[in-house]
């Protein structure tokens, strides 16, 4: 009795030590779990706060009287005039009367500097547009320079240095009682290209140059890897050729992401003479990082179809081929959709490569074709992240939100069409 006692106490000592194993096993699973979530938390709310600003453009509105003498734009239909007259005068007139302690030369200027760059531009485009209007009073808004947007955005966030003197942040205050200063959400940041200034910034440029990129990709990555895998996988007979080739697919899809670019540069550029920071040679780059994690998820899902499946295929007569483009491929296809789609996904957000082939050049324009000059969504965060004004810095952090959003939708397409697809057997 006493043996079984004792043997019966060390079974139960020895399952308490097992439960509380078991115990700690899912209180680390859960406190791994809870740290992601939190990391992840702190990571958006990071991007948040510093982009939400992004989406706020600062205007001033004034009451602009387009007087020809002012602009020394005596002859409107003498082009030679134009190229030579004061458009800005009028803009500092106008800003002069809601500021009228503003008197002297230099605090003319200080009051000069509220203004983009290129608000005379708006004079010019708008004269060159409607000329009639010249010597009539019109009510135009205009962007404010990047100091005075942060000091109305930022005044109160450390985080932000205020280049404005004491006597400009008093004006600034005035005007935004008068309402002449306001803020409102930023079109422009969805309906222009890249610019020097930060109030004239936009990611429409780049939205297009990441589209145009990806529907190279997907044009290329999608169809060939889609056939290596159901090649390799149905057809390709065991040898040690096709083991050389699974190996080097399975290392290529660890070889890092510059190492792509390098090969774009050195086979589509230097060698085949194609042009510089254009989404075909973009495309042709991504596709090839792409493909090897296309071929390896269209495998796996090639061999998640279950035996039986070609069996009673091949039972009622179907050929070889008729087994893997009738039944086969389409079981698989959800499998295949989703490793596409991720690694579309992955493609989206990478920078490095794209570096290499000239796609962090400064375009302006909105790129209207796959051979035009453009860029993509992570390389314009990258310029905007390493330039020194602060306005890009909170452009930036918006940018990443929209590239985020992109990439949220692409994860969710492929959970959706997975569960959409999916079969059961």
């Amino acid at each position: 009795m006493t043996d079984q006692s004792s043997q019966a106490e060390r079974v139960r000592k020895s399952l308490k030590r097992r439960y509380r194993k078991e115990r700690r096993f899912r209180l680390y699973g859960i406190l791994a779990i809870f740290i992601a979530l939190a990391s992840l938390f702190i990571l958006f709310a990071d991007i948040i706060s510093k982009g939400h600003t992004g989406f706020v453009k600062t205007t001033i509105t004034l009451e602009v009287t387009l007087d020809s003498t002012m602009m020394y734009l005596d002859d409107p239909t003498d082009k030679d005039q134009w190229s030579s007259a004061d458009f800005k005068a009028p803009i500092i007139a106008a800003l002069q009367a809601q500021v009228p302690e503003a008197a002297s030369a230099a605090e003319k200027r200080q009051l000069g500097r509220f203004l983009g760059t290129f608000a005379d531009s708006e004079i010019r485009n708008l004269l060159t547009e409607n000329p009639e209007l010249l010597g009539t009073t019109q009510t135009i808004e205009f962007p404010t320079h990047d100091r005075v947007s942060v000091y109305v955005k930022h005044a109160d966030n450390p985080r932000y240095s205020i280049k404005l003197s004491e006597q400009q942040q008093g004006w600034v205050d005035e005007l935004l009682e008068k309402g002449i200063i306001d803020t409102s959400f930023n079109d422009v940041l969805f309906s222009r290209g890249d610019s020097r200034e930060p109030a004239n910034a936009g990611v429409l440029g780049a939205i297009v140059g990441s589209l145009l990129t990806m529907l190279v990709t997907l044009a290329i990555s999608f169809p060939v890897g889609i056939s290596a895998a159901v090649y390799l996988e149905e057809f390709a007979p065991q040898n040690k050729l096709t083991d050389f080739i699974e190996v080097n697919i399975n290392n290529l899809a660890a070889v890092p992401s510059i190492i792509f670019g390098l090969l774009g540069l050195a086979v589509f550029i230097n060698l085949f003479g194609m042009p510089r920071s254009v989404p075909v040679v973009g495309g042709l780059v991504l596709a090839l990082m792409t493909l090897p994690t296309i071929i390896i998820s269209s495998r796996a899902a090639i061999k998640s179809v279950p035996p039986s499946i070609r069996e009673a295929a091949e039972g009622v007569g179907a050929s070889k081929m008729q087994v893997v483009l009738h039944h086969v491929v389409p079981l698989a296809m959800p499998g295949m959709l989703t490793g596409s789609i991720i690694g579309m996904a992955q493609a989206l957000g990478e920078t490095a490569p794209l570096l290499l082939i000239g796609m962090v050049a400064f375009i302006v324009d909105v790129p209207d074709g796959f051979f035009s000059s453009a860029t993509v969504l992570p390389v314009q965060v990258y310029l905007w992240a390493s330039s020194s004004e602060q306005g890009f810095v909170e452009l930036a952090s918006a940018a990443i939100m929209v590239l985020l959003t992109f990439m949220i939708i692409m994860n969710a397409l492929a959970i959706w069409l997975r569960k959409r697809l999916e079969r059961r057997w």
